[in-house]
């Protein structure tokens, strides 16, 4: 019997979750997952997804941002002030809300 064959982690192709955000509902759901995580620059490598799933060029006139002001405050590994996340979350439609921790 063979040992099956293992897979590199870096020979595996990246994802992109910018094909699947194709809904309102795919975005609201893919944000609150990303918020759970706590991460800032995961929420902004998130935002990039949805803003490249929309058109990056859209998303940075409907921002006020210049398509490359915005491509780098979206980049993985970001640090994005929270006036160019409001701006861009205005731009995408949908509204960053607070929620209580314990029921």
């Amino acid at each position: 019997m063979t040992m099956p064959q293992r897979i590199k982690v870096a020979d595996l192709p990246e994802f992109d979750a910018a094909p699947y955000l194709d809904s309102e509902a795919a975005v609201a759901a893919y944000l609150t997952d990303i918020l759970e995580a706590n991460d800032s620059s995961l929420l902004a490598s998130a935002l990039g997804d949805i803003a490249r799933a929309r058109g990056m060029s859209e998303i940075a006139k409907a921002s006020g941002l210049t398509r490359e002001a915005l491509y780098k405050a979206l980049r993985p590994n970001a640090k994005p002030r929270y006036d160019t996340i409001a701006k861009v979350c205005g731009a995408l439609g949908v509204r960053l809300v607070a929620q209580a921790i314990h029921a």
